[in-house]
């Protein structure tokens, strides 16, 4: 939900990447009805579950930004992101983790991708060109520590 609602809200500003340390095979549909909910013609088609090994590789894009998501990614060893990007927490509950009816489910994927649409509505908002490294960094981790 965040790689696209980054491509989304960043309005070709940035290009977001989605990856986690296990991941699940295939893109959650409940994550996939999110997206289409918000935006009908955003390409979910080619959206693919993803290692986050695979961009701590020489041949990944460059990332000027890694966020982690998920409450139980918080602890866990990263793996190496060349070119040193910024990193922040943003801390969600894993709604892919929760075991309910259909309906509970559509409830936890719909809180959490509001409270994503929130932080990266503000990440895109700053005046990234204007500031410093340092700033930045400061930035990122005070949108991770804003109550969504």
């Amino acid at each position: 939900m965040s790689e696209a609602l980054v491509d989304i809200l960043g309005q070709g500003r940035f290009r977001g990447f989605s990856a986690g340390s296990r991941p699940g095979g295939k893109v959650n549909p409940f994550a996939i009805a999110q997206i289409k909910a918000f935006d009908h013609y955003y390409p979910t088609q080619n959206m693919r579950s993803k290692s986050w090994d695979e961009f701590s590789l020489p041949t990944a894009p460059q990332m000027d930004f890694i966020i982690t998501v998920c409450d139980n990614a918080a602890g866990e060893e990263c793996p190496y992101w060349p070119g040193h990007p910024a990193t922040a927490h943003w801390g969600y509950e894993d709604p892919a983790a929760l075991e309910g009816s259909d309906e509970e489910k559509q409830a936890l994927f719909a809180k959490v991708f509001a409270q994503i649409i929130k932080r990266i509505d503000a990440f895109v908002k700053l005046p990234l060109h204007a500031m410093e490294n340092t700033s930045i960094n400061q930035e990122i981790k005070a949108i991770g520590a804003m109550k969504v």
